[in-house]
């Protein structure tokens, strides 16, 4: 299978399987078009009617260097993965790496676009304890395996509002990670409002990554991101932002945007975070229910898929200007990216990553809380809800049959799992508007890398 497209001035061609690259010129873009289902006389003919200045032989030594990258395994290569699916899964089932500890079930801020239902998911607003995040961190070292490095996700609600339960944990799980050979790495999603000197600091010496919800310009941001007296976060929370970044040595943390139907023309929303000194972003298409307000629209698609073009295009011209900046989305390695067996078996989540409850119960990932029929157990008595462990276990791409001749699928490797049932009622679904946009961003993606690499920014 392969995929070809023309983006910014580029004639790209992906080989799907082998993952091979290909920047060619119109000719051979051409000629790979018709190769496939094609003889080459028919091929050579073709060619000719369109280049009329060129000979017979040139056409032929350009059919015979594709045929070459096809013997070579570097075009329309088979597709033998399918039999390897849920492999990886199966290999590992029962072996957790990372759990999100919902270390508040409460906000400070009254977001109408947040899935979690303004932090509370639906249920009753609480914070975890220490004794249950203690016994969470316990349960992760119990079902780690000889996993040495484990990950937990401070989430909420606001994390912050909880916020000496986060210290009392990170120093309980630094005092018995030698013990048990692991190694522990802490983020935190927070939307800013109570960050101050001290948690600076503490995220500065004990958080690997910190995740920081910002819309981009003031006027979007404050539209959704208020307070319960419907007043805008902005002017609040981005002095502190640029500090706690400041500190950290503007490395390791990401500005995280929503977009919604209200600004799809959301590369305004880049512009206005690095115009503030921000270089590591992402901004995310709105999650909400069909019908609400914010969802994004098909009149809003063309507009999106703009502007992840123009984004592209931005980012190669910032490294013109020595300026670089990273997009979460655009972070692709064409040479050394992740292994045949997890581009496959795609997320984790419900396998080797669970969402912890400040009660302690267990959830496939952060957007399935608060759903009873996902609930997976607790941490006090384990795992017991098999016949969905054993749904998260069997998804992967090729369970999902509208993957299967999708030339994006080894990059999303069938995608978010949770997006997929909200769309359609099956985590084995396929949310048709996501994947647009994300295989617009693949395209994009390839493109900067591309560029890089032959030197043409």
């Amino acid at each position: 299978m392969i995929h070809q497209y023309k983006l910014n001035g580029y004639n790209i061609v992906l080989d799907v399987c082998s993952g091979a690259v290909h920047a060619v010129d119109e000719i051979a873009y051409d000629i790979i078009a018709l190769f496939e289902n094609n003889d080459k006389n028919f091929v050579v003919s073709e060619i000719a009617k369109k280049y009329p200045e060129l000979s017979n032989s040139e056409i032929e030594e350009c059919y015979n260097q594709v045929l070459s990258l096809k013997q070579n395994g570097q075009l329309f290569t088979e597709d033998t993965f399918e039999n390897m699916a849920g492999e990886l899964k199966q290999k590992t089932a029962g072996v957790i790496k990372a759990l999100c500890l919902h270390i508040a079930h409460t906000c400070n801020l009254n977001c109408s676009y947040c899935f979690a239902s303004q932090g509370h998911y639906q249920g009753e607003r609480a914070v975890m304890s220490f004794e249950v995040g203690k016994r969470a961190l316990d349960f992760l070292i119990e079902n780690s395996g000889t996993r040495r490095n484990l990950e937990v996700d401070f989430f909420g609600g606001e994390p912050l509002m909880n916020f000496q339960v986060v210290k009392d944990l990170v120093k309980y799980a630094r005092s018995i990670e030698k013990e048990h050979n692991k190694n522990f790495r802490f983020t935190l999603t927070t939307n800013g409002v109570l960050i101050d000197d001290d948690v600076i600091d503490f995220c500065n010496k004990e958080m690997s990554n910190v995740v920081l919800s910002l819309d981009g310009r003031k006027e979007v941001h404050d539209r959704f991101r208020v307070d319960y007296n419907n007043k805008g976060s902005y002017d609040k929370i981005v002095p502190k932002f640029k500090k706690l970044v400041q500190a950290r040595g503007n490395k390791n943390y990401y500005m995280r945007g929503t977009f919604t139907h209200h600004n799809p023309d959301f590369l305004e929303d880049i512009k206005a975070m690095l115009d503030l000194g921000f270089t590591e972003l992402s901004m995310e298409p709105v999650v909400t229910k069909k019908g609400e307000p914010s969802e994004l629209t098909d009149e809003d698609l063309p507009v999106v898929l703009k502007q992840y073009e123009d984004l592209a295009k931005l980012m190669l011209k910032k490294d013109k200007e020595n300026k670089p900046f990273t997009f979460y989305h655009y972070m692709i390695d064409l040479t050394e990216g992740p292994c045949i067996y997890k581009r496959i078996s795609g997320c984790g989540s419900g396998t080797e990553y669970m969402a912890v409850t400040p009660w302690g119960d267990l959830y496939p990932c952060h957007q399935f809380v608060g759903d009873e029929k996902f609930k997976l157990g607790d941490i006090f008595n384990g795992v017991n809800n098999k016949k969905i462990i054993d749904e998260f276990l069997s998804c992967n791409v090729y369970a999902r049959k509208d993957c299967k001749d999708c030339w994006a699928k080894l990059y999303c490797s069938g995608g978010c799992a949770a997006n997929a049932y909200h769309a359609t009622g099956k985590i084995t679904g396929v949310y048709d508007y996501g994947c647009k946009l994300f295989k617009k961003r693949m395209e994009c993606a390839i493109m900067v890398q591309v560029t890089r690499i032959l030197g043409d920014e």
